[in-house]
């Protein structure tokens, strides 16, 4: 984090944890207006990984499974890096700005991919290089967001999800949310202006809040306790265009259109509500004790504390499991969780 955007953000009144703001004075006054009102939220505890180079668009086309041929100007996509046996390295957004693409993934998850995603680069002219000083990253969820951004940066802004535009400097990129949800890009002082205009109508709130609003859009985050665990589809990533049919080969490719075409998923992503003070971490255990004792009901992808009580979570579960028994936490007073509707569909196509 620049020092002077992190000096601005302790004028606003942000609590840090390790350049990571953790609240601005009243976390459950926060978790209340993150899904119901209104908000702005510095994105400096997520990363960016660039690639410069005139091959650098062929270089990520072979090694992602979103169609890399789509991002441009104006348009960002979802996607994964796998190992040859199908399983995600990663999860990340992509986009483009200038002469680079970005991928934007969580900090903890940067130097890894970074060094081994190197690796490959072999005689392609790409550069690749941690990014997370090249600009000031801020996000801004509501119901009145889609106006107070328009109004903000006085042009158009991006009408559906993964579409972009750029103001002024700002690249503005729309994300899946609950509200119309938006990831802005830009300079030190763009971004400071950005914030003291937004900031007279939207409540600033800390990175487990941004964390939330993921759950409850169904976007899975991969974290190093998870990495390698499931295959794209396993995540819902297909269903958030994150997974292309269409392109050619990268890492993984076989297993991933075998399991769309041939396979059955027996295991998928759901939303659910677990009746806890402390949320589960990433690569938490559920059991269902109708099951095999060898057999976990699923595995928590990310959880958060919900304002109603409780902790909603994203867990890749057996089917069986969360649409006809008890999944619970692992441990002697797991009590069963709820499964909750996600705001899209599965792939029929894709059940069991």
């Amino acid at each position: 984090m620049k020092p002077e955007w992190k000096a601005f953000l302790l004028d606003a009144g942000a609590e840090m944890d390790n350049d990571r703001v953790s609240h601005y004075g009243n976390p459950e006054r926060e978790r209340s207006v993150a899904v119901t009102g209104d908000v702005i939220c510095d994105l400096s505890h997520l990363g960016l990984i660039s690639a410069h180079g005139e091959e650098a668009s062929a270089f990520l086309q072979g090694q992602f499974t979103c169609d890399v041929g789509e991002v441009g100007p104006g348009r960002s996509l979802p996607g994964a890096w796998c190992t040859a046996k199908g399983r995600m390295i990663c999860t990340f957004r992509l986009f483009n700005r200038g002469d680079a693409f970005y991928l934007r993934l969580p900090r903890e998850q940067v130097e890894a991919v970074l060094k081994r995603l190197s690796l490959y680069v072999l005689r392609a002219k790409v550069s690749l290089e941690d990014a997370g000083g090249a600009f000031i990253p801020l996000g801004l969820s509501g119901p009145h967001a889609e106006t107070l951004l328009r109004d903000a940066v006085g042009g158009d802004i991006p009408a559906e999800a993964n579409a972009c535009t750029r103001h002024d400097g700002i690249t503005i990129i729309r994300i899946p949310g609950r509200h119309p949800r938006f990831e802005l890009y830009g300079d030190l002082e763009s971004m400071q202006r950005l914030w003291q205009a937004l900031n007279v109508h939207c409540a600033p709130v800390g990175a487990a809040q941004w964390a939330l609003m993921d759950i409850l859009a169904g976007i899975p985050n991969l974290y190093p306790a998870t990495a390698e665990a499931f295959v794209p589809q396993m995540t819902n990533l297909h269903l958030l265009d994150g997974v292309s049919f269409k392109k050619g080969c990268y890492p993984g490719q076989e297993v991933v259109a075998r399991m769309q075409y041939l396979g059955k998923l027996k295991r998928r992503m759901y939303l659910i509500h677990l009746p806890v003070e402390t949320p589960p971490r990433p690569g938490d255990i559920l059991v269902d004790p109708a099951q095999p004792s060898d057999q976990p009901a699923g595995t928590i992808v990310d959880a958060q504390l919900h304002p109603d009580g409780g902790a909603a979570a994203l867990a890749v579960m057996q089917v069986v499991s969360a649409e006809a028994g008890e999944p619970r936490l692992e441990g002697p007073e797991g009590t069963p969780t709820r499964v909750e509707a996600l705001p899209y569909a599965f792939d029929l196509a894709a059940a069991p």
